[in-house]
């Protein structure tokens, strides 16, 4: 074989190594094939070199036969989860049945309907009220001219009259009394609210 060209090892049959790609530094890609004739081979495995270490690259049978397992093991894995929910009983039939979903409505503290701050009866209650308020007690407005020392307000205090005691058992006629009567309403009657 010495002395020989390289047209001559195409005349050879049987396995041999190639280099089919050579990116000097750092990658090569080795093919090893099987000669039948000059101008017929059989590739068997590709090889890279990446940095020194060597890889077999992978054909395409076994590519697609690990993508389709993965995706296989994902849809069998969701089935059998699925499974896991289903429930079955002869009179009721089929029916899911999710663990967590009663875990989540048990852990979590049921939240009571938040109920208005005030009823329209206590607002309406309140407003008279204020109002009463308002007019036995009004507000009095001094407005000092400018340099002027400022006016000292008085307030007047008025005596409470006096309560009387009455006796629910017994019932005397109505008298008139000396001290005038509230102008305030009383409440109006309070009606249930409808939800």
């Amino acid at each position: 074989m010495q002395r020989l060209t390289l047209e001559h090892l195409n005349q050879m049959v049987g396995v041999e190594y190639i280099l089919l790609h050579a990116q000097e530094p750092i990658l090569y890609i080795i093919r090893k094939q099987q000669r039948q004739s000059p101008t017929q081979v059989i590739p068997f495995a590709d090889y890279y070199i990446i940095a020194g270490v060597v890889y077999q690259a992978p054909d395409l049978g076994t590519v697609i036969n690990s993508r389709a397992l993965s995706a296989v093991h994902g849809i069998q894995s969701a089935f059998d989860e699925a499974m896991s929910y289903c429930r079955y009983h002869p009179s009721k039939g089929y029916w899911w049945h999710f663990k967590d979903q009663e875990e989540r409505e048990k852990a979590k503290p049921k939240s009571k309907k938040k109920e208005e701050p005030s009823s329209l009866f206590q607002r309406h209650r309140v407003d008279t009220l204020l109002l009463d308020l308002r007019s036995k007690f009004p507000p009095t407005f001094y407005q000092p001219k400018p340099g002027e020392k400022p006016i000292p307000v008085e307030v007047k205090k008025e005596p409470e009259p006096p309560t009387e005691t009455v006796k629910q058992e017994e019932r005397e006629p109505a008298t008139k009394s000396s001290a005038p009567a509230p102008p305030s309403k009383p409440p109006p009657e309070k009606r249930a609210r409808l939800q």
